[in-house]
C-alpha cells in the first residue's frame, strides 16, 4: 500500500483520466471493424509469433478486439464496463486505476509469450480476462452492489464468487495454456486484492459523496481566487469589467482600507 502511495506522490500526474472510456471507444472501432470486414481482427490480435515477424502493432491493437460478438451483449458488455470502470476511477483515483487497467494489459501480453515460449503455440488472445478482472475488483470493493440477473438481484459478491469458481474451474480443468493464461493475465487483481484491501469497505453512496465533496472544494477555491483577483484589482485602482459590485460597496464604506464603519 505504501508503495503505491509513493508511486502516485511521485507519478500521479501521468494518469488519464476517464481512461474507462477510451476503454470503451476501442471496443466500439473493433465491432466497426469487425462488421466491415470480420477477418480484420486476425490481424490485431495478439500473438507472439507474428509479433516476432515484425507486427508488433499486435501489442497494442488487440484491445480492439471486441469483448462479445451479438450487438446486444456487446451494448450491455460495454455498458456494464463503463460503469463498472468509472465507478472504480472516482473511488481508487485516476492513477491507481490506470495502474490496475495497464498491469493488466502487461499481463496478457506476458502470458501469451509465455504460452508460446513454453508449448511452441502462438495462441490469440483478447482483453477477456482484463475485462473480467475489473469486475472481481469492482466486486471486492462493492461487495453488497445488487445486479440484477434475469430481473432476480443479486450481490455483487455473489457474482464474484461464482466467477471466481469458474476460473478455478476452468484452470484445474485446463491444459497448460489455460493454466498460463489465467494465471498471469490476472495478477494485476490478485496485486489489487493483497495490496489495497481497505478499498473494499466503500460504499458507493460514500464514493459519490467524496467526489461530490472534491467538485465542491475545487470550485470554492476557485471562487476564492475569482474574489482576491477582483479585490487586488479594486486596490489598485484599475477599472475592470467584472469588479463585483460588493468591493465598491466596500470601498465606499471603507472596509477594503482598514477604516471604521461609524453609524
Amino acid at each position: 500500500m505504501k508503495f503505491i502511495d509513493k508511486l502516485e506522490r511521485k507519478f500521479g500526474r501521468f494518469g488519464i483520466p476517464n481512461l474507462t472510456i477510451y476503454m470503451i471507444v476501442c471496443y466500439v472501432i473493433g465491432y466497426a471493424l469487425m462488421i466491415v470486414n470480420p477477418g480484420i481482427l486476425n490481424w490485431l490480435s495478439l500473438e507472439p509469433a507474428y509479433i516476432l515477424r515484425g507486427q508488433v502493432w499486435r501489442i497494442v491493437t488487440f484491445l480492439v478486439c471486441p469483448p462479445q460478438s451479438g450487438v446486444l451483449f456487446a451494448l450491455l458488455a460495454m455498458y456494464l464496463y463503463y460503469s463498472i470502470g468509472s465507478t472504480l476511477e472516482r473511488v481508487w483515483g485516476t492513477f491507481r486505476f490506470n495502474m490496475f487497467f495497464f498491469m493488466g494489459v502487461l499481463g496478457h501480453i506476458i502470458a501469451a509469450f509465455l504460452v508460446y515460449g513454453v508449448t511452441g503455440f502462438s495462441v490469440p488472445m483478447s482483453p477477456y480476462y482484463l475485462n473480467e478482472s475489473l469486475f472481481l475488483a469492482f466486486a471486492c470493493t462493492f461487495p453488497e452492489m445488487q445486479f440484477l440477473l434475469i430481473f432476480i438481484p443479486i450481490r455483487a459478491k455473489y457474482l464474484g464468487m461464482m466467477y471466481g469458481a469458474l476460473l478455478v474451474y476452468s484452470f484445474l480443468t485446463g491444459g497448460i495454456i489455460a493454466k498460463i493464461e489465467i494465471v498471469v493475465s490476472m495478477l494485476n487483481f490478485i496485486i489489487f486484492f493483497l495490496m489495497t484491501r481497505n478499498y473494499r469497505k466503500i460504499s458507493p453512496k460514500e464514493a459519490v459523496r467524496k467526489q461530490k465533496f472534491k467538485n465542491e472544494m475545487q470550485k470554492a477555491q476557485i471562487q476564492k481566487i475569482s474574489l482576491m483577483r477582483g479585490l487586488r484589482t479594486y486596490r489598485e485602482g484599475r477599472s475592470e469589467p467584472g469588479v463585483p459590485l460588493l468591493f465598491e460597496m466596500c470601498g465606499k464604506y471603507g472596509i477594503l482600507h482598514g477604516s471604521p464603519v461609524y453609524a
